[in-house]
């Protein structure tokens, strides 16, 4: 084989274009035989013509551009009129209740919207307390017990009073503690050692201090001392006491809730009707209208709760209703009295809407007496 490329190559196949032109006379005519007869391009039909292609549209995409634009744009229109006219009812609502609010605060002196919020947190912490483990109860009204005691130590004090606040919190836990874990008649000595720490603590206090103070000032500061804590830990323990008996939880829960009953009731029927003052000398905000409103929720409460918690007849429940009815009441009014002889309107301002704990709690404190009495008077009682 050569590297000539136009050497003859006898064994190289021939091309398609040789054969082609091979095949092919040199007069260029097609080939005939019997098989391929000669073409005739006469009998080749016409070629259709093409179909006509129209001229592309002009793209009308502007006008439902345009509409759509429009139909946006009044769409958005309408949102932003529908928003602010829901702004506009929210805003005059809320004037509407902020006028509320303010002359009902000046009326009855508290923050309606506030109470009612303080009010519900305290009541869901107490319910869960007692409806899951009792015992959770016991911190709870420790606490309470310490910041009455503080509340009221201080507001002794800025009257001239003079109160050691150390040796009362530590009276007081012992009071509290005592009431659930120890006997019962183990919480009338630890009353008395308690009572008796805290007079101790002034006497000694005042000997040291040898400034001169009167006697009848110190016999005061002793006296009154130990009504701290008979006041505030020891009606806490009582409910402690209750606590701690069968199915005692229900029975917290029962005073409670009517306490609260009668104190909403009240609230709710002297703002309405009230007119004719009950006590204008102690509370000039308390009236007749308010003390039905209250006899009508407590009474009702008592009669619900002895039938449907406790498993008590009816009757039952509208002597429980009438009782804490009565303490509540004269809680109310002895701790009005209290606060108008030390000049002040709020035992303190910690809880918005309601001036301070002891303000909340001035009638359910006393209430623990009526309840525990009546625990023990009616228990044989229940409705099997």
């Amino acid at each position: 084989m050569s590297d000539d490329p136009t050497a003859d190559d006898t064994d190289t196949p021939p091309m398609r274009r040789e054969v082609r032109d091979s095949a092919t006379p040199s007069g260029g005519g097609p080939l005939e035989d019997g098989a391929f007869p000669a073409f005739d391009p006469a009998v080749v039909p016409p070629r259709p013509p093409a179909p006509a292609v129209s001229a592309p549209a002009a793209p009308s995409s502007s006008i439902p551009s345009s509409l759509d634009t429009a139909d946006h744009n009044a769409i958005r229109e309408q949102w932003r009129a529908a928003r602010d006219e829901l702004g506009t009812h929210v805003s005059n609502a809320r004037g509407q209740l902020d006028q509320a609010n303010e002359r009902i605060k000046e009326r009855t002196g508290r923050d309606l919207i506030l109470a009612i919020l303080i009010g519900l947190a305290f009541g869901a912490a107490l319910l869960a307390s007692l409806l899951f483990i009792k015992v959770l109860f016991v911190p709870f009204a420790l606490a309470a017990a310490l910041l009455g005691v503080y509340e009221l130590s201080l507001a002794l004090r800025g009257s001239g009073r003079r109160i050691d606040v150390a040796p009362q919190f530590a009276a007081a836990t012992m009071i509290v503690l005592s009431a659930f874990f120890l006997d019962l008649w183990l919480v009338w000595i630890v009353l008395f050692l308690a009572v008796a720490f805290v007079i101790v603590w002034r006497l000694v206090g005042q000997m040291i201090a040898a400034d001169g103070r009167t006697y009848g000032d110190v016999l005061g500061d002793v006296v009154i001392g130990g009504f701290v804590q008979i006041y505030v830990p020891f009606l806490a323990a009582i409910a402690l006491i209750l606590l701690k008996q069968e199915d005692g939880q229900w029975s917290v829960l029962s005073f409670i809730a009517i306490a609260v009953a009668a104190d909403t009731g009240a609230y709710a029927a002297g703002l309405a009707f009230g007119r004719h003052p009950m006590a204008p000398k102690i509370s000039p905000k308390k009236t007749w209208e308010g003390f039905a409103g209250a006899v009508v929720a407590s009474v009702a409460a008592g009669v619900l709760l002895a039938l449907f918690l406790l498993h008590l007849p009816w009757w039952i429940g509208v002597i429980f209703g009438a009782a804490i009815l009565l303490s509540a009441t004269l809680g109310d009014l002895g701790e009005s009295m209290l606060k108008r002889d030390l000049g002040i309107k709020d035992m303190s301002s910690w809880l918005p809407g309601h001036g301070g704990l002891l303000d909340r709690l001035d009638s359910i404190l006393p209430s623990t007496i009526p309840a525990l009495c009546l625990y023990f008077l009616f228990s044989s009682w229940t409705v099997l």
